[in-house]
């Protein structure tokens, strides 16, 4: 009942969004009262050329530009901290994080830790900050990680083989540029993975303990465009529709999850990939459908919705038929975009899996699962997964 929810909702940045977008970079830069630009990008993002678009563009506005061009997938705290060197030699800017979910996690702890001064550089983000960063633009180059629409990142502990969450409402993205020709010449596989990774913050935010229906309204409308169009962006990366569709989906996806939470997915896939490297859309893809089947019992009524937004049932049919739709569904995305595999295949032996269990349990995502598995459940949801 709507009378049972009371929620606060803080509008996100400006969205600039369409083919050939990337262009006004430099005005997103001007409009935030800077006339420098620190760019965060990786090297794939290099070889690709975007980069040379990007800083055409900051030039042509009468932006000073410098790039730091070495985050990598999930990308550590030792690089964040050596990006912020390079920042603060730089000077006042704003910070333009250019690239996947990885570049833009990253951008946003370089725009904390670099706001700060002398022994402020080794920022603890465990602790967090009341430090308010340098401003951010997002643009995204993948269709998947939503992280242009929050002021969260997700670091690697290598140490601690753990991740480590970062975050302040001042680094979220004041403006996105999302540009779908960026994600044109995106491969099949990344595609996939980053895809499933949109379609799940859609999913766990439909079943989150602390979704609401603003939440819901984005997650239902992200499930139906990844669900339609994410299997055509993989066979054909050169569909224009079908790129433009997926990086909608994955932004509306976003704001879901920035509102509601995730849940045991991600609790999951962040503790494989930490202790494995694995690609983190992979990762999720490896226990999804186990997941929802140990969430049944509590999210037959949302899973039934999700059934429809995927075109699999029909609002009537009940929810027991169109629950079990939505997860075969679910199982066969991941299965046709050929993302889906064992956790075994990702490096996760038994030995990890105590640690892995661990691990996910104590993540922060987990926290809104709508069924809280016991460690030993989730040893059994994780053998069963190998």
């Amino acid at each position: 009942m709507l009378t049972s929810h009371s929620f606060t909702v803080d509008p996100p940045g400006r969205i600039d969004f369409g083919e050939g977008a990337v262009q006004r970079v430099g005005a997103a830069v001007d409009s935030l009262g800077k006339g420098r630009a620190f760019v965060v990008t990786d090297a794939g993002i290099v070889r690709a050329g975007i980069i040379d678009v990007v800083r055409q563009a900051l030039a042509e506005a009468g932006i000073e530009v410098d790039a730091f061009t070495e985050v990598e997938p999930n990308p550590s705290m030792s690089t964040v901290h050596r990006a912020t060197e390079q920042a603060r030699r730089f000077g006042d800017a704003a910070v333009v994080a250019v690239g996947g979910g990885s570049c833009l996690d990253a951008a946003k702890g370089i725009a904390l830790s670099a706001a700060g001064t002398g022994s402020d550089a080794e920022l603890d983000f465990a602790a967090g900050t009341a430090r308010t960063g340098l401003p951010v633009v997002a643009v995204p180059t993948t269709a998947g990680t939503g992280a242009e629409t929050n002021g969260f990142g997700v670091i690697a502990d290598t140490e601690a083989q753990c991740k480590v969450y970062l975050g302040d409402p001042s680094v979220a993205p004041r403006v996105s540029i999302l540009d779908p020709q960026l994600t044109w010449g995106l491969p099949p596989a990344a595609t996939a993975a980053t895809g499933v990774d949109a379609l799940v913050h859609a999913v766990e935010s439909l079943t989150s303990r602390s979704r609401h229906p603003v939440s819901e309204a984005y997650a239902h409308q992200a499930v139906r465009l990844v669900g339609r169009w994410l299997p055509t962006a993989v066979s054909d990366g050169r569909d224009r529709e079908a790129r433009a569709q997926m990086l909608l989906g994955s932004h509306l996806a976003g704001l879901a999850l920035s509102l509601s939470g995730l849940g045991l997915v991600h609790g999951i896939a962040h503790a494989v990939t930490a202790y494995t490297g694995a690609v983190h859309g992979v990762a999720l893809a490896a226990v999804l459908d186990r997941v929802l089947e140990f969430n049944l019992a509590m999210s037959a009524p949302q899973y039934a919705e999700i059934a429809v937004d995927l075109g699999v049932a029909s609002i009537g049919a009940g929810d027991g038929v169109n629950a079990a739709a939505a997860i075969e569904a679910c199982r066969g995305l991941t299965e046709q975009t050929g993302v889906r595999g064992t956790l075994a295949a990702l490096g996760c032996t038994r030995q990890m899996i105590p640690h892995v269990a661990r691990t996910a349990l104590a993540d922060p995502v987990t926290r809104n699962t709508p069924r809280m598995p016991s460690d030993s459940e989730l040893q059994g949801l994780l053998t069963a997964a190998l």
